[in-house]
């Protein structure tokens, strides 16, 4: 019997049935592997399955028989568990940054990693949706351009969108390209965000990679800020900035209950300076874009924390919550 072009692709197509076939509580006798063989126009004999499997063993396969009488092979270990792909799959879902058609693209081809079985449980995880999503779909690849001038050491060209009444996306400042180098992308408060430097400007700015927009590479020019990135820290930079609202840096004291120490941890980090101040009170050294956002954190903390110093952040938050009350007058 003449063998078939596939022949020569026959450990390739084992390997593709069990792995899409297959799992711990679902294996495949002999037979039944041989009949899905036929199927890709692929002829075997029983022993032969026996070699074959003993072959993708050998390689490094985790492929194991049953038993029971009438046995059969199954895949029994893969590139992930099925726990760390729900956490992927929550990962793609909860992602602002990447839109709902993108999401559900991703979220498909992490299903096939888990296998016709584990995928199932993975859709009903795929349940948690109705989060605010981007409606860029040029992100995907926005990142990896962005990747790709950082690791070719040059600057981008781009012109930014902002929302108008119609809920649209549109360039602003009448479509005016802006150039920047770009030298990191941080991950904030669900958003992506691109650390990069404003060289006319000297000094260090950030984007919102989905609001970013015709990105092209500058490939003849160089970088520009390497002596303002020598010893950055994109931690502390995003701590301090509140997700990337702007604003001048300052170390602010402020004073709050002891029980409230979790909050200023939880935003700024261990290495707040945090001193006890008698009576169940404790004072915050803490470095912080101080910003109208900042202001706006402050309140949603309430009256029981203060601004000590230094005394014009303390006016200036007086001054923004007198705002706030002129508004209602």
């Amino acid at each position: 019997m003449a063998k078939s072009a596939n022949q020569k692709l026959k450990l390739l197509y084992i390997l593709k049935i069990l792995s899409e076939k297959t799992d711990e509580d679902h294996s495949m006798p002999t037979q039944d592997l041989i009949q899905e063989l036929a199927s890709y126009g692929i002829s075997a004999e029983r022993k032969s399955i026996y070699d074959d499997m003993e072959c993708l063993r050998c390689f490094g396969y985790d492929i194991l028989s049953t038993k029971t009488r009438n046995g059969g092979y199954y895949l029994a270990s893969r590139e992930f568990e099925l726990p760390e792909l729900k956490l992927l799959v929550d990962a793609v879902q909860a992602s602002r940054f990447i839109t709902q058609k993108k999401s559900r693209e991703l979220i498909s081809k992490i299903e096939g990693l888990a296998g016709p079985y584990g995928g199932k449980q993975l859709q009903r995880q795929v349940f948690v949706a109705g989060r605010v999503k981007t409606e860029n779909e040029s992100i995907y690849y926005n990142v990896d351009r962005i990747h790709k001038a950082i690791q070719d050491d040059s600057p981008i060209t781009f012109t930014y969108l902002a929302w108008n009444i119609k809920k649209e996306l549109q360039p602003r400042h009448g479509g005016k390209r802006y150039q920047v180098s770009p030298w990191a992308l941080t991950w904030q408060a669900e958003n992506y965000y691109l650390i990069a430097y404003d060289g006319p400007e000297e000094r260090i700015k950030h984007f919102r990679v989905d609001k970013m927009s015709q990105i092209e590479e500058q490939v003849k020019e160089s970088r520009k800020g390497k002596e303002a990135f020598g010893e950055f820290d994109i931690a502390e930079y995003t701590n301090r900035t509140f997700s990337m609202f702007g604003g001048e840096p300052e170390v602010v004291t402020l004073q709050l209950p002891e029980e409230m120490v979790g909050i200023i941890l939880d935003r700024f980090g261990k290495d707040a300076d945090i001193r006890p101040a008698g009576g169940g009170v404790i004072n915050a050294r803490v470095k912080a874009a101080v910003s109208g956002q900042f202001y706006g954190w402050l309140t949603g903390l309430g009256g029981r924390v203060s601004i000590l110093s230094p005394l014009h952040v303390r006016e200036g938050f007086l001054c923004h919550i007198k705002h706030i009350l002129e508004n209602y007058k």
